[in-house]
């Protein structure tokens, strides 16, 4: 079993940032995906980025505004977020792969103002 706590989240004008940060209760392989998806009401939930074994990978929406970052050693992965637009705005989840599971945190929401 893999916990995840995702914190970082909060309101924040258009064109402002927000880094989000999500724990792991244990180590994740590098070699697996962890990474962060976003949902609003009424819709499916959505891939933003992960990053596994030294790669990353974005969604069209956010490349070049967001930034993924992992850190093994404390089994960590965050999400920078810059030039953030009123679009943006969801409940953000973290997720994690290990030994065949996903996991997912249980989110943290991001609002931007127009």
């Amino acid at each position: 079993q893999v916990q995840l706590v995702e914190s970082g989240g909060g309101l924040v004008q258009t064109g402002g940032s927000l880094r989000l940060s999500c724990a792991a209760s244990r180590s994740i392989s590098s070699n697996n995906v962890m990474g962060w998806y976003r949902q609003t009401p009424g819709s499916q939930r959505e891939f933003v980025a992960y990053t596994n074994t030294g790669s990353t990978n974005y969604a069209a929406s956010v490349k070049g505004r967001f930034t993924i970052s992992r850190d093994n050693a404390k089994n960590t992965v965050d999400l920078q977020m810059s030039s953030l637009k009123p679009e943006d705005t969801a409940i953000y989840y973290c997720y994690a792969f290990s030994a065949g599971t996903a996991y997912w945190g249980q989110g943290t929401q991001v609002t931007v103002s127009s």
